[in-house]
């Protein structure tokens, strides 16, 4: 599985922006998704993740109710849409695909093994 995220941006405080990540190769059913950041000098962070039935969702605590996870199925591809953005929001965002064959989130790192190039999110305040 190949997956090629975008749609990071410059955006003011307040602002929302939609991340997608397009996978290629295996089709995504087949893998738990999330979506994961990363700011200089700490670990990499899940903030949401989407079981193989996109029933289940997980958010982190620091984006619960401003994030949503989604994905289709049609078009291989995986969505953030962040909402209300806030400065401590900036970050390296990435999406990764886990092997899976039961429908549950998977929130361990070390679980996840095709990983994006990473997209860049900053908000200014």
């Amino acid at each position: 599985v190949q997956l090629q995220a975008s749609g990071g941006g410059l955006v003011q405080a307040g602002d929302s922006l939609r991340l997608s990540c397009v996978a290629s190769g295996r089709t995504l059913p087949s893998y738990a998704m999330g979506w994961f950041r990363q700011v200089p000098g700490k670990e990499r962070e899940i903030i949401a993740g989407i079981s193989l039935s996109l029933i289940h969702r997980y958010y982190a605590d620091s984006v619960e109710g401003r994030f949503f996870i989604s994905r289709d199925r049609a078009k291989n591809t995986l969505y953030l849409q962040m909402n209300n953005l806030k400065p401590e929001d900036t970050a390296t965002y990435y999406c990764a695909a886990a092997p899976s064959r039961f429908d549950d989130v998977l929130t361990d790192i070390a679980l996840f093994e095709y990983w994006g190039q990473g997209t860049q999110v900053t908000v200014s305040s």
